[in-house]
């Protein structure tokens, strides 16, 4: 069966804008255009618009998606199950938040009792799933699955005051980085104090530290563009500066 460009907007929930924007793109073409200049759409490209759409629910920006479903080694089958699996870790997650708000009133109205803990559960089960959507596959290659698991642990036992303590510490590094970026000199008092405090900072999430890991943690900085970009905002060249400052402080580097 064939879709115009109004027919496949409508049944897919989506704008024929949306669909414009993605022929112009190149993320999904129209299969041909008619005699009378209408994009016309076949099965292939109605199965191409639902991985996309997969995959946008999943907070996979378009940059993204097109390079994934472009690859030669793109498999549907495979990517189908991914999404089931990420789907399924949503809805866990949501229906956490869910019993969390249940409880919560419960609470309010005097009918049971709830622990700071128990308050800040869903939450934290929330943030440990978008920290594997976007870190998950590289970190467990490079670091292994028992650390990553082990770390997760760590996270999950946090007290309120605890990450209300691991929040403050990580706005105090990104000033302490800045203040250094200043000095010029990684391996000076502000560069080493800036190196101090992110392994503080690490050990509420690691649950044990590792120099070697730290070490290399601080090159990831460098080489992934996400942790760049997020280190950039201090100021240009801070992922570069906090790298050489950690490796300093690791003994990794002279």
């Amino acid at each position: 069966m064939e879709y115009t460009v109004q027919k496949l907007g409508k049944m897919a929930g989506v704008s024929t804008r949306t669909l414009r924007y993605y022929d112009e793109i190149g993320l999904l073409k129209p299969a041909r255009i008619n005699e009378s200049g209408y994009r016309i759409y076949g099965q292939a490209e109605v199965d191409q618009l639902q991985q996309i759409l997969f995959y946008r629910e999943l907070g996979v920006n378009l940059e993204q998606i097109k390079r994934i479903i472009t690859m030669p080694s793109f498999d549907t089958l495979q990517a189908l199950r991914e999404h089931r699996t990420k789907l399924l870790d949503k809805k866990r997650q949501l229906e956490l938040l869910i019993a969390n708000v249940n409880q919560t009133i419960a609470m309010t109205e005097g009918r049971t009792t709830m622990t700071n803990e128990e308050k800040f559960a869903g939450f934290k089960e929330r943030l440990l799933e978008e920290n594997e959507q976007k870190y998950g596959q590289e970190i467990r290659e490079k670091y292994g699955e028992e650390a990553v698991e082990t770390a997760n642990r760590a996270f999950q036992k946090m007290t309120k005051e605890d990450y209300a303590d691991f929040e403050r510490l990580g706005e105090t590094i990104l000033t302490t980085l800045k203040a250094a970026l200043a000095t010029g000199d990684p391996g000076g008092e502000l560069g080493q104090k800036t190196a101090e405090l992110h392994r503080q900072w690490l050990t509420y999430t690691w649950g044990t530290y590792n120099k070697e890991a730290h070490a290399g943690l601080a090159q990831m900085y460098v080489d992934d563009p996400r942790f760049s970009a997020y280190y950039g905002q201090v100021q240009s060249g801070a992922a570069v500066f906090l790298r050489d400052a950690i490796l300093i402080y690791t003994g990794a580097k002279d």
